[in-house]
This record gives structure tokens, sequence and C-alpha cells, in this order.
């Protein structure tokens, strides 16, 4: 599971405007370009992110198992035609250069997921976005980050429990659909529990945010960021 992680790497000492820059930069490179020497300069830039926050790339692979299969078949389907030749190799590579340039970006939003506080990036968000917007769009951030987790968590127990009970000699259809449906329910619960307790603890739009503050780390990640959002226009 990808949560935040407390360390002290480079990637830990970051303010996270400045991460979130370099994650834009690189998504805006990474969907502009899609020739092969891009392709490895931007594994290049991705392997050092992921060695500056200290991310295991096999665990991050295994956190990813859902999209990865999704990725994979992604190729597999673009390359089927309905009629001779029944395969396109053109369509299946263009298909297979996407899907490895989108986990390209899930691998550099998993190394700012574990080296990032969730409020501080709710305060990154609010103090760059000016007003209501970005107060709503900070809240959000930080809800999905405390959230998704705890539905994964469920959605694990329930997997658990109807294996306990030999559900997983059902079918595929049957064990999926009991699965959607209990998900479903838990989410709504949890939903319904959490509006409750953020009324309870009278929500405010506007709390009190942790400091932040630039670097003399974070220029050269800044100037690295203006670099690789301008390479998408080059």
């Amino acid at each position: 599971m990808l949560t935040y992680e407390s360390d002290d790497t480079l990637a830990h000492r970051l303010d996270p405007r400045s991460k979130l820059a370099v994650q834009l930069g690189f998504a805006a490179t990474a969907l502009a370009h899609t020739e092969l020497p891009a392709l490895v300069a931007l594994s290049v830039v991705t392997a050092l992110i992921l060695f500056a926050a200290r991310v295991s790339l096999l665990e991050t692979l295994y956190a990813y198992r859902f999209a990865l299969v999704f990725l994979a078949l992604a190729p597999l389907l673009a390359a089927v035609t309905l009629g001779s030749p029944w395969i396109d190799r053109a369509d299946g590579l263009a298909s297979a250069r996407a899907s490895y340039r989108v986990l390209l970006v899930l691998l550099v939003s998993a190394a700012y997921v574990r080296s990032t506080p969730v409020r501080a990036s709710r305060a990154a968000i609010q103090r760059t976005v000016p007003g209501k917007p970005g107060q709503l769009l900070g809240v959000g951030v930080a809800l999905v980050f405390r959230f998704l987790p705890v539905l994964q968590a469920d959605l694990r127990t329930i997997r658990d429990a109807m294996a306990a009970r030999l559900g997983d000699q059902r079918s595929a259809v049957d064990r999926a659909s009991t699965l959607g449906l209990l998900g479903l329910t838990r989410a709504f619960d949890r939903a319904d529990r959490l509006a409750l307790a953020m009324q309870a603890r009278c929500f405010a739009w506007n709390p009190t945010l942790p400091a932040l503050a630039l670097s003399r780390l974070d220029y050269p990640v800044l100037a690295a960021a203006v670099v690789l959002a301008l390479s998408a226009l080059v």
C-alpha cells in the first residue's frame, strides 16, 4: 500500500510545492514524447526520483498490480483487428509505449506519496491555488489520501472473509459481484461516518496548516521541473 513513510531522504526534505512541480513537468513531458530515446531518458529520470525518495521498485509495482494488468492488456487489445492481418503491430507498439509512459508517471507519483505528508500536500495546494477552489482541491486531495487506504483495507478484509468461507471456490463473476457489492456498502458506510466525524470536529475549510518554505535544495528541483515542462514543447 502506498502511504507516507517518515524518513530523512532527499525527497523528504524538499518542499511539497517543488515536488508537485516536478510531477506536473514529468507528466507533461511523458505524455508529449513517444520516441524511444525520450522513453529511455524518462526512465532514467524516474529511477533517480525513486532513488531520491528511497522507494522500492518491486513494492511499488506490487502496489500497482491491478493497474499493471490493464496497462499490460491495453497493447494486446490495441493490436487485435477484426480482419486481416488480425494483428496490427504498429497499433500494439503505440499502445505499449503509452502504457509504459503511464507506468512511469505512476512511479513518480509513488515517490511523492511516500515522501510527502498529507497535511503538507494540502498546504501546498491551498497556498498555490488561491481562494475557495484551492481549499476545495486541498480538502479533496487530503481526503483521498486518507480515505483510499481505508477502503483498500476493507476490500482485503472482505476478500479474506470470503476465502475463509470457501468463497474462493465460487465463479469469478460471483466473487467479483459479491466483493463489489460489499465494497460499495462499506464505502458508503465509511463516507457517512466520515461526514459525521467532520461535523463533530467542526471541520474547517481553512485550518492552520504546516508552514512551507523553499530551501536551497528546492531551487535546482524547481529548475528541473521547468526544464521538464519546457521539454514537452520541443
